[in-house]
């Protein structure tokens, strides 16, 4: 055990702080749910492949000691128990002590829902054991035991690399669905490769009873087995390459204020930025509704990394705003400002009358472009977002062979409506931009995808 156990701590340390430092590491944002996971990543094939050897080794001992001759009246499956308990043993020790250490450097205290996966693994690991024990009595432990536990190690590792087809990645043992912050394991996908391991060793278990009913107790074992699989392929096949079943939006938050209401997560890693997060969102709707913009100020601004993949995060609506509060609160400047916010929260404020693409090719007309542009960047001066704003439209303009053009273009109305005089003058420029932005746009193909909205909050 302690060759083991040094063995596991050198890999954790050097596999799970190859590229990130401890001190990236505890920053956040931290989710018991994801560095469970992701500590149990590197582990799965060692432990089982272990597991199977170990047991092997001892299962030829018991054929080679004769147990079953010298104790006929106990159970076989009690004399097993204790015979394979050392080596289910070792590989519980090889799943639970990266997992432990992984919460003790992060500090985090588990629920048994983030604990899912390394109950699945623990499980499988007493499949490989029952495996092991008659693979022992069949093969010669000699050659049985090293060379089974390679066989496994190589066919989990390379199952999880497994795209067409899709599904032995997903039975196989070896979690390959991510995790997300605010995200746990479905049922379904800890319970499709425990079942299959289950229902394997079953079946072998059953081959090797001795019983006067090991004859219908063998088929129906089989059968079980055979359909388990199939039908944990079939369930597996629709899943995707690292998108298997997640629940969403478990993570805690933490709200102030009313009107709107802001929340942050937690445990995102910038919670104590709450309170400037918020005078930021206010701050940037106040000067926005003063400059002329038809703001519909919402109830709730939610932290979008509560929900961390955008593909199920619920869509933003009048009444609630989804925005990336955390990522950009750890993004503040030397003065303690927060340009992303004041960004995030001028994208969702202004609206046109018509929708856009949500993409641009290098092909498309540049003269609806440029006006939208000119009235969003205007916008973008009123909360003094400008910045990133323009760094994102001179990314984008980039695909244009006239990009730098368009650029100045856009620039050139943007300051020509912030010189007006009056802020009546500035804000009809503003709502007449709008719509020249929507009255040059080309038709476009039914069916094409579009928003309301600017660019979207999210950019």
């Amino acid at each position: 055990m302690p060759v083991w156990g040094g063995i596991v701590a050198f890999y954790f340390f050097y596999a799970l702080h190859l590229q990130d430092s401890y001190e990236e590491v505890i920053t956040g944002p931290l989710w018991a749910g994801q560095q469970v996971a992701l500590a149990l990543d590197y582990f799965y094939a060692f432990a089982y492949s272990i597991t199977l050897g170990l047991a092997t080794w001892e299962g030829g001992r018991l054929k080679r000691d004769r147990v079953w001759d010298l104790a006929p009246s106990r159970p076989r499956w009690r004399v097993a128990g204790q015979a394979l308990a050392p080596a289910v043993g070792a590989g519980w020790a090889i799943l639970l002590l990266p997992v432990v250490m992984r919460l003790v450097e992060t500090r985090l205290l588990p629920t048994p829902a983030s604990l899912l996966p390394l109950g699945m693994g623990m499980g499988i690991v007493c499949a490989y054991a029952v495996v092991g024990c008659v693979l022992g009595h069949v093969a010669p432990r000699v050659i049985a035991a090293p060379v089974g536990a390679a066989a496994a190690f190589y066919v989990i590792a390379k199952t999880s690399a497994y795209s067409d087809p899709i599904w032995p990645r997903h039975v196989s043992g070896q979690l390959s669905t991510s995790i997300a912050f605010g995200e746990y394991y479905s049922a379904a996908t800890v319970l499709v490769p425990l079942l299959v391991a289950a229902a394997v060793a079953a079946a072998v278990a059953a081959w090797w009873s001795r019983g006067p009913r090991r004859v219908p107790l063998r088929i129906l074992a089989t059968t079980m087995a055979l359909g388990t699989v199939v039908l944990s392929a079939r369930t597996a096949s629709g899943w995707g390459v690292v998108d298997g079943p997640v629940s969403a939006g478990h993570a805690s938050a933490r709200c102030v204020g009313t009107a709107p209401r802001v929340c942050m997560a937690e445990a995102g890693g910038a919670i104590e930025r709450l309170d400037d997060v918020r005078a930021e969102v206010t701050g940037s709707l106040e000067k926005l509704r003063a400059a002329g913009v038809d703001v519909a100020v919402p109830s709730t601004v939610t932290d979008g990394l509560l929900y961390e993949r955008s593909r199920i995060r619920p869509r933003s609506t009048t009444s609630t705003w989804w925005l990336p509060l955390t990522a950009q609160a750890e993004e503040a400047g030397p003065d303690g400002r927060i340009a992303g916010i004041r960004y995030a929260v001028m994208l969702s404020s202004v609206t046109f009358p018509c929708s856009f693409p949500t993409t641009i090719t290098s092909d498309a007309p540049t003269a609806w472009i440029i006006n939208r542009d000119a009235a969003v960047l205007w916008a973008a001066y009123v909360v003094d977002a400008q910045t990133p704003y323009l760094r994102w439209r001179a990314d984008e303009y980039a695909q244009f062979a006239n990009g730098p053009e368009v650029l100045a273009k856009v620039r050139e109305r943007a300051a020509k409506g912030r010189a007006l005089p009056t802020a009546a003058q500035r804000t009809a420029w503003f709502e007449q931009e709008k719509a020249k932005a929507c009255r040059q746009m080309p038709k476009r193909s039914a069916g094409g995808p579009t928003t309301t909205g600017s660019q979207g909050a999210d950019a």
